[in-house]
């Protein structure tokens, strides 16, 4: 099959590195790609965010199934211009997009689901938020309203915090105050046709950049699956994807088709486990970073059919995805300043002594080839990536992959799955 994959991240080597480990020989393009993803793809010169830029590139390439990783190019609407040329698109398009792209749509969307979430006041004025927050009271949460890279999310204490973060937002559009839930989180991703869903496996990111989930959010510092706890929960983990598939996915997924925007491509559930039940967070368009990368090692199918039956409109031919009991942990390595001012084109070195022991594999992020070596160009440099028979022996195999990897300034969180270690 040829392949092409939108994006330039962790998120979209690993969904690379999936199609690289299938028995099939696939011809993959990547765009924009990164240093690490030039191993292992055709880069091509292209902007990911133009519809027209694409889809001529996919066209006149003969392309099968085109990818779209990160959430811009969806909510630009990438996926409705390939789809009017016939060439199978993995992506909502622009209208469905919008329940990454809008949160104030999204909650809009539950509701008429009956989909559990928290409640939420859209606000476009500081007093507004003023208001809504003393609602709600604290901790405080406010969200921009539209996409942010992950970084758009207040949780704090602190009243004046939470307005100076409004502040930061409003000049160019809204933001939702949402009352505070608590509870363990989960990710779950859906693959979608527009008409069916099939679960994949739950995992867990940590989004604070220090250990003991302190310090500022991120776009996540480290993930892991399985969730072994959930069988304490829901009997088993197989209970707890069966109730969100049952009272999430397939609600939301009709709602969308019953309005005329179909959703075809990977529904991202952010879940919280309250007292009073599993909540929605909020839903992302598209594979979720850093969780994709403990996610797909553990997939047992081939990713390349799963990805055209959502595309084409065939998943009722295929059962639910099944995976490894393997336990599977990844450790992102971020440069010195991440989140509010990270310090780019430090040299990167020691990748491939850490990416020598079996079951352990590393997925760039922000790297670029200078004269030979590698330069860390973003916030978020790479991803750690083990798998082990057991937590331990995979937090293990991570962390000492982790040591041998030198960055200037370079920071990462130690207490990923520590826990349920």
């Amino acid at each position: 099959m040829k392949i092409l994959v939108l994006g330039s991240g962790a998120r979209e080597h690993a969904i690379i590195l999936a199609l690289r480990a299938e028995e099939a020989a696939h011809d993959i393009f990547a765009a924009p790609g990164n240093a690490g993803i030039a191993r292992d793809a055709s880069l091509v010169a292209l902007s990911a965010t133009s519809p027209a830029e694409v889809t001529t590139f996919a066209f006149e390439n003969s392309i099968d199934l085109v990818v779209i990783g990160p959430e811009a190019p969806l909510v630009a609407g990438v996926a409705d211009s390939l789809r009017e040329r016939g060439i199978p698109a993995f992506g909502p398009g622009k209208a469905a997009a919008q329940l990454e792209g809008s949160k104030t749509f999204a909650k809009r969307v539950m509701d008429a689901a009956g989909v559990p979430t928290g409640r939420a006041s859209r606000a476009v004025t500081r007093a507004e938020v003023e208001t809504a927050i003393d609602e709600f009271g604290a901790p405080y949460v406010v969200k921009a309203d539209g996409l942010a890279a992950g970084k758009g999310v207040i949780v704090t204490n602190d009243r004046a915090a939470a307005l100076d973060h409004a502040d930061t937002y409003l000049p160019t559009g809204a933001v939702l105050v949402e009352e505070f839930l608590s509870g363990p989180e989960v990710s779950l991703f859906f693959l979608s046709d527009g008409d069916h869903v099939l679960p994949l496996s739950p995992a867990q990111d940590f989004k604070r950049l220090l250990d003991g989930d302190e310090g500022p959010n991120t776009g996540g510092m480290g993930a892991y699956s399985p969730l072994p706890w959930l069988d304490e929960k829901f009997g088993s983990e197989a209970g707890f994807v069966d109730l969100v598939t049952r009272d999430v996915a397939e609600p939301v997924i009709r709602q969308l088709d019953a309005e005329g925007t179909p959703f075809i491509g990977l529904l991202y559930a952010g879940l919280i486990l309250t007292d009073q039940g599993v909540k929605v967070i909020e839903f992302n368009a598209r594979f979720g970073d850093p969780e994709t990368q403990v996610v797909l090692p553990r997939l047992l199918d081939p990713l390349s059919e799963l990805l055209l039956a959502a595309a084409s409109g065939h998943l009722e031919d295929f059962p639910r995805p099944s995976f490894s009991p393997q336990a599977a942990i990844t450790v992102v390595l971020a440069s010195e300043g991440y989140p509010q001012a990270p310090l780019t084109g430090r040299p990167l070195d020691g990748l491939d002594a850490a990416a020598s022991a079996a079951g352990v594999h590393i997925a760039h992020a922000a790297t670029a080839d200078s004269e030979g070596s590698l330069l860390a160009t973003g916030g978020r440099v790479l991803s750690v990536v083990a798998t082990a028979e057991t937590f331990a022996g995979a937090r293990e195999l991570a962390y000492d992959a982790v040591g041998q990897i030198t960055l200037d300034g370079g920071q990462f969180r130690g207490d990923i799955a520590a826990r349920v270690v």
